[in-house]
C-alpha cells in the first residue's frame, strides 16, 4: 500500500515548493482512499482500516468543500482530473 507522494505533489502543486495546498492534499487522500478500498475488498473484517478510510473520506470532503468555496474553477478542474464523483 505504498503511495508515491512525491509524484502526486509534482503533478498537483501550484509552484515548485508547494507541498500542502488543498489540491495536493486532496490528490494524496484520493490515492490513499483508493488503496484502502482495495485493501478492504480483500480484508472485509479489518474494521480499524475501515474507520481510517472513513476519516480520510471525511477529511477529503472537508478540503473539497473549502476549495469549492474559495475557488470554484480549481475545484471543478480538480474533480475532473481525479475522477471524483460530484
Amino acid at each position: 500500500m505504498k503511495i508515491d507522494k512525491a509524484a502526486i505533489k509534482n503533478e498537483f502543486q501550484r509552484h515548485d515548493r508547494d507541498t500542502g495546498s488543498s489540491e495536493v492534499q486532496i490528490a494524496i487522500l484520493t490515492k490513499e482512499i483508493a488503496a484502502l478500498t482495495e485493501h478492504l475488498k480483500a480484508n472485509k473484517k479489518d474494521h480499524s482500516s475501515r474507520f481510517g478510510l472513513l476519516r480520510k473520506v471525511q477529511n477529503r470532503r472537508s478540503l473539497l468543500d473549502y476549495l469549492k468555496r474559495e475557488d470554484a474553477e480549481k475545484y471543478a478542474a480538480l474533480i475532473k482530473k481525479l475522477g471524483i464523483r460530484r
